[in-house]
């Protein structure tokens, strides 16, 4: 047969076309498989990978004996992704079962605790993203992970948890919902607390379905440190119910007991009511939500006079047998008075019976001897003026005007209390600077950061300042236990076992230009007198039910009592220092 050569052109040529396609084809699959594979795999992994942040723990806040006042726990909110929901397949008693969403929905129901059919809302539709319940606990999130289900996700959150509740909440503070602090030690230790957050990168499918294996951690994250307190986590919940209980009984607007550690200065309790619990602040008004142990300044009333009377011994005007004519009224030479609160003949007291009977003539008339610019001094020295060391936010150092500006009868008022005003925290630490011969030490409470399994940092603290000589420390010592063994409102102080030197204190408050009708009440003082290891100082504010310090001696005497038996303090021994109280 002859060849048709015209048919043979074209499929030669058609042959050929195909050839020149199939080689370029190879061209270019050769070019995108070898030539630019490592490029196109990086634009490939970059749509189909997401990174995500990994929050580090923020690290806990501990007391003295390692008792846990706050942590981070994780939570995990529940969600779904509606667009590829489908129904699942189980294999139940060995045999393969298909569960549509509705019964995925029914399983969910009791394990969330929700209602089986809001469940299926939220996973029907067309969307990306559902969520279906926030912050779940991690014992139902490990029964949720057990079931399998490829169109459920989890994301971690941190939770802050204050395991005592408002035990120490004052203090301690409080975060806001989306982790950042907002008061307290949690905001002020912040940068101990914190931790660095680290990065991971994972790979998603078409699906938009987490693939499997393909997390890679390209950050580590770093866990946020210990913050360890100087408070006694038991002391602080005793003292808070004796304060709490105190307030609501007789009425008072708020209360507050403050134990200090004589010899090192440590805080092991600062309790005040009403508290706040960090779990729950927002169930407080925003005035209880601070600490009024350093935010809060009163008038002291008759507790400086303990310090008016150190300084005059200090100075070598007086001692505590120093004699004076303590009148009920003492009518000044401008045309003044001055008054004792309460109605008696003149008195010949000491300067030890004069805090006994807590005399305003009789202070006056003894401390008014040292120049009020020394005495401004001294007071400053003692800590009036300005913050503790612990700096807590919000602290106030007290309002006290220079000596300079003083009228004359500011001169007069500020050596028994009125005229000038304090913190609660200052209040104990002019005792305590009484109880440790002389020497206020730097108020402490934060004994340090700590980081995992790293030792303990402590913060920088002041030098300690010594104030008055320990001889007069010894004396002042001396005429607080006469206060507690023979005054009429110190008596109900008294301790059986031990002794106790304290002081009494009643200050009007102002209201306007002059004073009202409702007072500050407290009593401060330390045991065991002959070797005082502890200060406690009790403060409450406008009770309505009591008008003088008798009222702050019940809860003073129920605290001291249980700081006491809590450290096994042996009972005193010896008696009081022989001084007369009157002539």
């Amino acid at each position: 047969m002859r060849q048709n050569t015209p048919n043979a052109g074209r499929l030669g040529a058609l042959m050929a076309a195909i050839f020149i396609i199939a080689l370029l084809a190879f061209g270019r699959l050769f070019y995108y498989q070898v030539i630019d594979a490592a490029n196109i795999d990086k634009i490939s992994y970059n749509k189909r990978a997401i990174t995500v942040p990994i929050h580090a723990l923020r690290g806990d806040i501990i007391d003295s004996n390692g008792v846990v006042l706050a942590t981070t726990v994780l939570r995990y909110d529940v969600n779904a992704a509606p667009d590829i929901v489908t129904p699942i397949t189980r294999v139940v008693n060995g045999q393969p079962t298909n569960l549509t969403p509705a019964d995925v929905a029914n399983e969910l129901a009791p394990l969330l605790k929700m209602k089986a059919s809001v469940i299926l809302q939220k996973i029907t539709g067309t969307s990306k993203y559902s969520n279906i319940k926030k912050k779940v606990e991690a014992t139902v999130y490990r029964q949720l992970v057990a079931l399998d289900i490829p169109w459920l996700f989890f994301d971690p959150v941190q939770v802050r948890v204050y395991p005592n509740g408002a035990v120490a909440g004052n203090l301690i503070g409080f975060l806001g919902t989306d982790g950042t602090p907002l008061a307290g030690l949690e905001r002020t230790m912040n940068e101990c607390l914190a931790g660095v957050d680290g990065k991971e990168t994972y790979e998603r499918g078409v699906d938009g379905i987490k693939i499997p294996s393909s997390t890679v951690t390209t950050q580590a994250a770093h866990n946020g440190s210990t913050v360890v307190l100087t408070i006694h986590n038991d002391l602080q919940y005793s003292a808070q119910q004796v304060i709490t209980n105190y307030v609501k009984s007789e009425r008072a607007d708020w209360g507050s007991a403050v134990i200090v550690e004589a010899k090192t200065g440590k805080i092991l309790t600062a309790a005040e009511y009403p508290s706040v619990d960090p779990n729950v602040f927002y169930k407080s008004k925003a005035a209880d939500r601070g600490s009024r142990i350093f935010q809060a300044t009163f008038e002291p009333g008759s507790t400086m006079k303990t310090v008016a009377a150190a300084t005059a011994i200090d100075v070598g005007k007086a001692t505590p047998a120093t004699r004076v004519r303590a009148p009920q009224t003492l009518y000044l030479p401008w045309g003044g008075s001055i008054s004792d609160s309460h109605a008696h003949p003149t008195q010949k007291l000491t300067l030890t019976g004069v805090l006994r009977d807590s005399s305003n003539t009789g202070i006056v008339q003894i401390a008014g001897k040292v120049p009020s610019k020394t005495r401004y001094d001294y007071l400053k020295a003692f800590g009036i003026g300005t913050p503790t060391a612990v700096n807590f936010e919000g602290e106030s150092g007290g309002i006290m005007s220079p000596s300079s500006s003083w009228d004359k009868l500011t001169n007069l008022t500020t050596m028994f209390g009125q005229g000038l005003a304090v913190t609660p925290i200052q209040t104990a630490y002019f005792y305590q600077t009484i109880a440790n011969g002389g020497t206020r030490l730097p108020a402490q409470l934060v004994a340090g950061c700590q980081a995992p399994g790293g030792k303990l940092v402590a913060p920088a603290l002041p030098a300690p300042v010594s104030v008055i000589k320990s001889t007069t420390a010894r004396k002042t010592v001396d005429m607080l236990e006469k206060v507690v063994e023979q005054g009429g409102i110190g008596r109900t102080a008294a301790i059986p076992g031990w002794r106790i030197a304290g002081k009494s204190g009643t200050a009007q408050l102002r209201e306007g230009h002059g004073y009202g009708y409702l007072h500050a009440i407290s009593f401060i003082g330390m045991a065991p007198a002959e070797d005082p290891q502890y200060v406690l100082a009790v403060t409450l504010y406008k009770p309505r039910t009591v008008s003088n310090s008798i009222g702050a001696t019940p809860p003073f005497k129920a605290i001291m009592n249980q700081i006491l038996r809590t450290f096994s303090v042996p009972f005193s021994h010896g008696k009081s220092a022989n001084i007369p109280t009157q002539w």
